[in-house]
C-alpha cells in the first residue's frame, strides 16, 4: 500500500487533519518555519544581488531529522502549509531542507480545514508558486535591512534593545501625530438650540433642532448669542413648513476580513488584536467537537477579501430560509476593492453554517465561544436581507429660524434579526402631525459645547488606519501593536494607545533621518510593490534594489549626525552606601534598578526593593518581590538573603494555612487563586 506525508505548521492542525485521512497517511507538524535569516549577523548579501542567507532555525534540528525519515519512507510528500506568502515560504523552505526535487513537490491549499476541504486538496496538488515565495522573501528582506541597519544607530543615539521595524515605525508615527495633534488643539466654544414642541391632540412631544437662520447654516458662538435667539423663539409661533415621507434601507455587513474581525472583537469582545488571532487561529486549526469530531470551525484568518465561494453563498441561503423564512435572503454580492488581488482567500466565515454557536458551545472555552459567535452571526447577517425602515422629516419655521426633527421606524429587521447594532437614529418616533399645522412651544433647550480634540488611536482604530492607508498586512497587525508597547514605544491607557517619551525620541530621529520609513505614502506604495511582485509583475530583487538605493545614504547621514540624546535622571530617596551620593532610577533588560549617580567612578548598583509586607516565618525580616537575573522572571525571598534562604514563587498574602500552618500565596493572574505555600498541602481558598 502507498504512504504518504503531510506536512502543516501546528500540532494542532495536523491532529485535526490526521482524524480525516487513512491510515495510509502520516500528517505532521513542522512548528511554523524551519529556515530563516541568522539573528547574529544580517543574513543578506547586499553586495551580491541582496543574496539572502538561510540557516537552520536553532531548535529545529530534530524536527528537520524527524521530517527527513518520513519523508524517506513516503512515496508522495504533500506540502500543506498555510494558503498564503508565508505558507507558501514555509513550503518552499521545507522543500530546501529536505532535498526534495522538483518533480517530487506537491503543494496543497485549504481555505478551510474539513474533511471534505482536506480530501479536495489531495486531489489537485501544484507546484510551489514562486511569486507567492518572492514576495514573501521581500518583504523579509526589507524588513531586515530597515531593522537590523536602523536598529544599531539608535542605540548608540537612544538606548539598547531598541527597534526600528519598516512598518512599525509608520504605526509608531501614526500614533505620535495623533498625540501632537491632541496637544495643540485649542477647543472652541459652540452653542446648540432645541425646542420640545407639542401639537394640539397629541400626546407625544416633538423634539426638533434649529438647523438654519435666514437661510444660513445655524451657528452659534456664545452664550449672548444663544439668550438672544431664546428670546426670539418664546415670541413667534411654530409652523409646520413640510413634512417628507421616505423609506431607507440598513445595508447588510460586509463578512469579516482580519483587519475588521480584530476591530470588531477590540469593540465587541474588548479584545486585544493578539487575543483575536490566537482565538481565531484556534478555531481555524479545529476543535474537538463533542459527537462530532475534530474539525475547523472557521476559514482561513489571514485574508483582505470579502469575495464568498458559491458554495458558501448556497449553504447560507439555505441555511437562513429554512431558519428565519424566504424573505430574510439575501441577494447580495460583495467585491474587493483591489481586483487582482479579489481571488486570493475568501472571507473569514463559518466552514459549516449549520454549526450555530450555541449547538457547540459547551465544546468551546468561553473566549472560543464568544469569538466564534461573532463570526458565524457576522456571516449569517452578511448573507441575509437588508433591514427596512420608514422615514418622516418635518420642517418648522419661526421667522426667520429653521428647526428639523427626523423620524424612524423599522419596518423590517433583515440580517438585524441577529447581528445587533447600536444607532440611536434608529427608532425616533414622531407624532401624527400636518403641513401648516401650529405648534406650542413648551420648553427651550440651550447648551454650551466644545469642539473636541481627535480621539488617542485605540487598537482597533488603528488597525482601520493601517488597513485604509494599505500599510503593513492584516497578518502583522497584531504583532506591530505588540511589538510597540513592548518596547515601551506605546503604552495602553484604558483601551488607548499613547505614546511615550522614548517613542517620540525614536519616531523624531526617523523623520529627520528616515523620512520614507515614516511616510504613509511610501510605505503603501511599497505594499503595492509586493502584491505586484506575488502578481509576477516585478522582480523582488529590482524593488529592493530601488529602495536600498537612497536607504544606504540615509544611513551614512544619520550615523554621522544623529547627536545622543540624553535621558532624564530619575533620583530615587536612597543614596548610595558606597560614596554618598544620590542613586537613580534606571532601566534595565529585567526591569528597573538603582544606580549611583556617581558613575564611571562609581559603579554600584542594586535592585529596586518592592516589598509585599508579609514578615518571613523564618526570621522575621521582610519577603520582598525579587527578578531573577537570567529569566527576569518574578519571585519571592527574604530580604535577609542570603543568611535567609527563603523562596516562593506566588506572592505572599500574610494568610496562614488552617490545614497545615503553611503560609498562604495568591498565584499569578486576574483571578489568582489562594493556596498552601506548602507543596504537599492541597489546601485551596474558594473563590467568592
Amino acid at each position: 500500500m502507498a504512504h504518504y506525508l503531510v506536512i502543516v505548521e501546528s500540532p494542532a492542525k495536523a491532529k485535526t487533519i490526521n482524524r480525516f485521512l487513512g491510515k495510509n497517511y502520516t500528517v505532521v507538524a513542522s512548528n511554523g518555519h524551519v529556515r530563516d535569516l541568522p539573528k547574529s549577523q544580517l543574513g543578506i548579501d547586499v553586495d551580491n544581488d541582496f543574496e539572502p542567507k538561510y540557516i537552520t532555525i536553532r531548535g529545529k534540528g530534530e524536527i528537520l531529522s524527524m521530517l527527513r525519515k518520513e519523508a524517506k519512507k513516503a512515496d508522495k510528500v504533500y506540502l500543506a502549509t498555510d494558503p498564503d506568502r508565508e505558507g507558501e515560504a514555509i513550503s518552499w523552505h521545507l522543500a530546501a531542507a529536505l532535498n526534495l526535487a522538483d518533480k517530487d513537490i506537491h503543494r496543497i491549499t485549504f481555505n478551510e480545514i474539513t474533511k471534505k476541504a482536506v480530501k479536495e486538496s489531495l486531489k489537485k496538488p501544484r507546484k510551489i508558486d514562486m511569486n507567492l515565495v518572492d514576495a514573501q522573501q521581500a518583504r523579509r528582506i526589507l524588513d531586515r535591512l530597515v531593522g537590523y541597519k536602523i536598529s544599531p544607530i539608535l542605540w548608540k543615539k537612544v538606548k539598547r534593545g531598541l527597534s526600528a521595524g519598516r512598518v512599525q515605525s509608520v504605526a509608531l508615527w501614526l500614533i505620535c501625530d495623533r498625540e501632537r495633534k491632541i496637544d495643540a488643539f485649542i477647543p472652541e466654544e459652540y452653542w446648540t438650540v432645541d425646542v420640545i414642541l407639542h401639537a394640539d391632540g397629541s400626546s407625544k412631544p416633538l423634539r426638533a433642532k434649529l438647523t438654519a437662520i435666514d437661510g444660513n447654516k445655524a451657528e452659534i458662538h456664545s452664550k449672548e448669542e444663544a439668550d438672544q435667539i431664546c428670546a426670539d423663539l418664546e415670541q413667534a409661533q411654530y409652523k409646520i413648513e413640510s413634512m417628507k415621507s421616505g423609506h431607507r434601507t440598513h445595508k447588510q455587513p460586509l463578512p469579516f476580513t482580519t483587519s475588521t474581525l480584530q476591530q470588531e472583537a477590540s469593540r465587541k469582545l474588548n479584545f486585544s488584536t493578539q487575543k483575536t488571532m490566537r482565538i481565531a487561529q484556534q478555531l481555524y486549526e479545529g476543535v474537538n467537537l463533542k459527537g462530532i469530531g475534530a474539525r475547523g470551525l472557521v476559514t482561513y484568518i489571514r485574508t483582505d477579501s470579502v469575495r464568498v465561494s458559491s458554495q458558501a453563498v448556497a449553504a447560507a441561503a439555505s441555511f437562513i430560509k429554512d431558519k428565519y423564512g424566504e424573505s430574510y435572503v439575501g441577494n447580495n454580492y460583495f467585491t474587493n476593492k483591489n481586483k487582482a488581488m479579489q481571488d486570493a482567500h475568501e472571507a473569514i466565515r463559518p466552514s459549516d453554517v449549520t454549526l450555530e454557536p450555541d449547538m457547540i458551545k459547551e465544546s468551546l472555552t468561553a473566549d472560543q465561544y464568544k469569538l466564534y459567535d461573532l463570526i458565524w452571526k457576522r456571516f449569517v447577517a452578511s448573507r441575509m436581507a437588508a433591514a427596512k425602515f420608514d422615514t418622516v422629516q418635518v420642517l418648522i419655521k419661526n421667522g426667520k429660524y429653521e428647526f428639523k426633527a427626523n423620524g424612524s421606524r423599522m419596518t423590517f429587521d433583515g440580517w438585524r434579526k441577529i447581528y445587533k447594532t447600536s444607532n440611536p437614529e434608529d427608532e425616533v418616533n414622531i407624532p401624527k402631525l400636518s403641513e401648516g399645522e401650529i405648534l406650542d412651544l413648551k420648553k427651550l433647550i440651550k447648551e454650551q459645547k466644545f469642539t473636541q480634540p481627535p480621539a488617542r488611536y485605540t487598537e482597533a482604530s488603528l488597525v482601520k488606519e493601517m488597513e485604509e492607508q494599505n500599510i503593513g498586512r492584516p497578518s502583522t497587525y497584531a504583532s506591530i501593536i505588540s511589538v510597540l508597547v513592548n518596547r515601551k514605544y506605546v503604552k495602553r491607557v484604558k483601551k488607548s494607545l499613547e505614546p511615550t517619551k522614548l517613542g517620540f525620541d525614536v519616531i523624531g530621529i526617523l523623520q529627520v533621518y528616515f523620512s520614507d520609513i515614516v511616510d504613509v505614502k511610501f510605505t503603501g506604495e511599497m505594499e503595492d510593490n509586493l502584491d505586484s511582485v506575488e502578481l509576477g509583475e516585478k522582480d523582488w530583487k529590482k524593488v529592493i534594489s530601488d529602495f536600498y538605493k537612497g536607504f544606504s545614504e540615509e544611513l551614512k547621514v544619520a550615523d554621522r549626525e544623529v547627536e545622543r540624546i540624553e535621558k532624564e535622571v530619575v533620583l530615587s530617596d536612597e543614596v548610595c552606601e558606597i560614596c554618598g551620593k544620590p542613586m537613580a532610577i534606571k532601566e534595565g533588560r529585567f526591569g528597573r534598578f538603582l544606580a549611583c549617580t556617581g558613575y564611571p567612578e562609581c559603579k554600584n548598583t542594586k535592585p529596586i526593593v518592592k516589598s509585599t509586607g508579609v514578615k518571613c516565618p523564618k526570621c522575621g525580616k521582610d519577603i520582598i518581590e525579587k527578578r531573577g537575573r537570567k529569566t527576569g522572571k518574578v519571585f519571592y525571598g527574604c530580604s535577609g538573603y542570603p543568611e535567609c534562604d527563603l523562596v516562593l514563587w506566588d506572592m505572599p498574602t500574610g494568610g496562614i494555612c488552617p490545614d497545615c500552618g503553611s503560609m498562604l500565596v495568591k498565584t499569578k493572574g486576574k483571578n489568582g487563586t489562594v493556596k498552601c505555600s506548602n507543596p504537599e498541602c492541597k489546601y485551596k481558598e474558594k473563590k467568592k
